[in-house]
């Protein structure tokens, strides 16, 4: 079987940043829906498409192929008082963004008092290098295409 529209993908994933630091070493399989479904990002789908299992790629991701550049407007401030006691760095909360839909902010830093959030994709900004490997394939149930994402073993758990 060849990877192709509506084929599950289960692959395992080493990805490294520009600087060679390891970001995920690849042991968990992760599966996704072939076919243009944003399950991962298209140029994966595009290095991957047609390959069988057993094939290895190797690919770069620059920042815009990946999680996008840094947007300098998603960091923000906000005053100490106005979150719980026990706020700690790296926590994490829905705040509206600057299109005024919610989104997730990460506590950068706490300084005095005030809270330093951060808005981007902790790898927003960074060039990925991914050493992918297809572990399996299978045809698509009918409910993973009603759904568009991959449902059990490494996929979408209910």
């Amino acid at each position: 079987m060849q990877i192709g529209k509506d084929t599950v993908v289960t692959m395992l994933c080493r990805i490294s940043d520009e600087k060679g630091q390891l970001i995920q070493d690849g042991k968990q399989p992760m599966a996704y829906l072939h076919g243009g479904y944003d399950n991962t990002f298209p140029k994966i789908e595009q290095a991957l498409d047609g390959r069988q299992v057993g094939d290895q790629v190797s690919l770069v991701l620059a920042a815009a192929d990946a999680f996008g550049e840094r947007d300098e407007a998603l960091v923000r401030t906000l005053p100490k008082r106005e979150f719980p006691p026990g706020v700690k760095v790296g926590g994490q909360l829905q705040l509206p963004g600057p299109d005024g839909l919610p989104r997730p902010y990460t506590v950068a830093k706490i300084k005095g008092d005030t809270v330093h959030l951060d808005g981007n994709h902790p790898l927003a900004g960074h060039t990925l290098k991914l050493a992918i490997k297809v572990a399996g394939l299978r045809p698509a149930s009918a409910e993973e295409l009603a759904h568009r994402h991959v449902h059990g073993e490494g996929g979408h758990h209910h």
